[in-house]
């Protein structure tokens, strides 16, 4: 079985910076998927495709010419990593995560996405449902206030226009739909060790999660 460790979360929280350092300690692949969500959200988008349009949006799930390059994200040899990236890319994602029928069409390929000698996802369900069996869960979360400054900052930095109210406004919304959705909300695993990085630094996060990672894989020379 190959190995996995799980970071989940809500928007925010930290968790694709974690993953990258994570999987640069162990030399694991990395499995983002949001950015599978995000990139299905963008396709409905420029399709004209809505959530009520649920057997468009699986056979578009099945379909999807999505391909990872490092941190490249490629949607039919398209560079979407910027894209994706967006508030309303984000808004589109939690609205196309939130259809059943999408995540049952993407679960297998998240699973098969786990190969040797390890994979690091990055999520909201990595733990809970694509792999209920990862040897490491980490579900790690910030307060929403935190998390919108950390956002606006990303984005300031990118010389967008953009509000620190809204952005708490919107990433609250966002946690409401994603925990309380019918499939799949967001949880953190029984066994996951929750760590709120309001208060902490990202070095500070990734020992804490490494420390847990050396105490599982004695054998890794980490």
């Amino acid at each position: 079985m190959v190995r996995v460790i799980t970071i989940d979360g809500p928007s925010g929280s930290g968790k694709g910076t974690i993953t990258q350092q994570v999987a640069e300690a162990t030399g694991w692949r990395i499995l983002d998927s949001g950015a599978i969500y995000r990139v299905l959200g963008l396709m409905a988008d420029r399709a004209g495709i809505s959530v009520d349009h649920v057997g468009k949006l699986s056979k578009m799930a099945e379909m999807m010419p999505l391909s990872f390059d490092g941190e490249r994200v490629l949607l039919d040899g398209e560079d979407v990593t910027d894209a994706i990236r967006t508030e309303t890319a984000g808004y589109a994602a939690s609205k196309v995560a939130a259809v059943p029928q999408v995540r049952t069409a993407l679960l297998q390929w998240q699973r098969n996405y786990a190969q040797a000698p390890g994979l690091v996802a990055d999520g909201r369900d990595m733990g809970t449902v694509v792999f209920p069996a990862a040897e490491v869960k980490i579900f790690l979360t910030a307060s929403a206030e935190e998390r919108a400054r950390r956002r606006y900052k990303q984005l300031k930095d990118k010389g967008l226009s953009v509000n620190l109210a809204r952005l708490t406004t919107e990433i609250q919304e966002r946690d409401e739909r994603d925990r309380n959705r019918s499939v799949a909300p967001l949880a953190a695993s029984e066994t996951a060790l929750e760590l709120d990085s309001t208060e902490m630094t990202i070095d500070e996060v990734v020992e804490k999660v490494m420390e847990k990672v050396r105490f599982t894989f004695s054998d890794l020379n980490v």
